[in-house]
């Protein structure tokens, strides 16, 4: 059963993390999706893989929630991660550098 969770949350979670409010994004895009596209193509950000790993590595657990926003002009991915204790905790990446904003 929690086979088949995973396998159904992970498109949820990769819908997430391009699920971007176009107000955060300050781009001229049609939709939210199209401004996380765009700056996955022109390397404004790295590829959700690559941003999962280095979470995984700092916070272990589960990813349970994935956001992509744009800060200040700075992409960044909040992560949720739910720990093999039980606790709930996030990490912040810069999605461009992969470098850890802050872990709470």
């Amino acid at each position: 059963m929690l086979f088949k969770l995973r396998i159904w949350l992970f498109p949820v979670l990769v819908g997430a993390a391009i699920a971007l409010p176009h107000a955060a994004t300050g781009q001229d895009c049609k939709r939210s999706q199209d401004c996380a596209l765009d700056a996955f193509k022109s390397g404004e950000i790295r590829p959700l893989s690559e941003v999962l790993a280095v979470a995984r590595e700092n916070v272990p657990g589960e990813v349970v929630k994935v956001k992509l926003e744009r800060d200040d002009g700075i992409w960044k991915y909040e992560i949720k991660i739910l720990t093999s204790s039980g606790r709930r905790r996030e990490i912040e990446i810069n999605a461009d550098t992969l470098a850890i904003i802050k872990i709470e």
